[in-house]
């Protein structure tokens, strides 16, 4: 299907081959740096469920390690992470599920050349990805970053449907997220001074910039619940792409502690030729979590409303599956680029800083006096 007006050479009718979630043709053993939550509720499902070789686990608490391991059938649990990386296997594709500040410190000690794919993001603050880029480049590291949001299974069928412009070209891109989020669940981000952008709507910045490309400016709110310690969880983000007509917003809300009634979570895509909308029930009611729903309308066929478009699986675990599948066809030679790449991904978290300095700027003051 294509839509009236359809313009081709526009970012979202030409999404990477890599967005497809095709598995690697023979995956390569993992080496897995941290055992925290994500490892337990994310990666190991999502791996144990593609079928990739798990071939060892590290963790500074080696009986952290080593639960995860007996739980899930891995062979090696260690305590030390240059321990680890040495006793590797050659085609390795080592897996650091750490918090950004340990970034570098695990790159230094891995192999020149070696695959890696690295948690997002990638720094609490700019300097810090700079830090970490520079490392990557310096020891040619063959380096992705874990933005698994590209890869939910209900993002790939929605992105299959505008590539084939059944909704035309897109002129409205906005994420919502209005719920109670419980960041005491994950006491690491309550000391940190910035809080909500770079550890949850990065993802979704980064999303738009995987439909849409880079964008040309950024306007932001983010602030702190007045009656809480932590940093910043509510924000909104305007993305600005130049001279096309198109919205792209991010508004977020983590203190909605009023029930479900009014919970929001979703992704939607507007087009000249119709609308996809995708619920993403994993934000709502965390952890338990609510349905996911795709749908999508089009204007051409205002009859039959709003239809369900068919999809499997969920954001946890399955969009693991498809970040660290991308490195692994790279690396097999099934893609000729990596879109997850460090030197990708650092142009998210440049926007990221970008939505800091706009919501410390104040705005623009109101020409009251004129």
């Amino acid at each position: 299907m294509s839509a009236p007006g359809t313009t081709p050479d526009l970012p979202e009718f030409r999404p990477h081959p890599g967005y497809t979630l095709i598995p690697p043709r023979e995956p390569r053993p993992i080496v897995i740096v941290g055992a925290g939550g994500i490892v337990r509720d994310a990666h190991l499902p999502a791996y144990a469920k593609a079928g990739f070789p798990v071939a060892s686990i590290v963790d500074r608490r080696p009986e952290a390690a080593r639960a995860l391991a007996d739980r899930y059938g891995i062979a090696q649990a260690f305590g030390d992470a240059a321990e680890a990386i040495a006793a590797a296997p050659d085609d390795a594709v080592f897996d650091l599920a750490l918090p950004p500040e340990a970034h570098v410190e695990v790159l230094e000690l891995l192999p020149d050349g070696a695959p890696v794919l690295i948690q997002k993001p990638l720094g609490n603050h700019l300097p810090e990805g700079v830090r970490t880029r520079e490392v990557c480049r310096r020891k040619g590291l063959v380096a992705a970053v874990n933005t698994q949001l590209r890869f939910a299974p209900y993002v790939a069928a929605a992105r299959e449907l505008i590539a084939s412009g059944a909704i035309g070209e897109l002129y409205d891109m906005e994420i919502r997220v209005c719920v109670q989020t419980p960041w005491e669940m994950f006491p690491y981000v309550l000391e940190l001074d910035r809080l909500e952008i770079n550890m949850h709507s990065v993802h979704y910045l980064d999303l738009i910039r995987s439909f849409l490309g880079d964008p040309t400016g950024v306007s932001a709110v983010t602030v702190r619940h007045p009656r809480k310690t932590h940093a910043n969880s509510r924000s909104d983000i305007a993305l600005h792409f130049g001279g096309r007509p198109v919205r792209a917003v991010v508004s977020t809300n983590h203190d909605h502690v009023f029930g479900p009634r009014y919970q929001d979570s979703f992704i939607k895509w507007e087009g000249t030729g119709g609308a996809v909308r995708a619920q993403m029930g994993l934000l709502l009611d965390y952890p338990t979590g609510g349905p996911d729903l795709l749908e999508y309308t089009l204007a051409d066929e205002p009859g039959a409303g709003w239809r369900p478009l068919p999809f499997n699986g969920s954001w946890f675990p399955d969009a693991f599956i498809g970040s660290m599948g991308i490195l692994q066809r790279y690396l097999e030679g099934s893609v000729d680029s990596l879109p997850t790449s460090v030197e990708d991904v650092f142009r998210t978290m440049a926007v990221v800083e970008a939505a800091y300095r706009s919501a410390e700027s104040g705005g623009e003051p109101p020409p009251y006096d004129a």
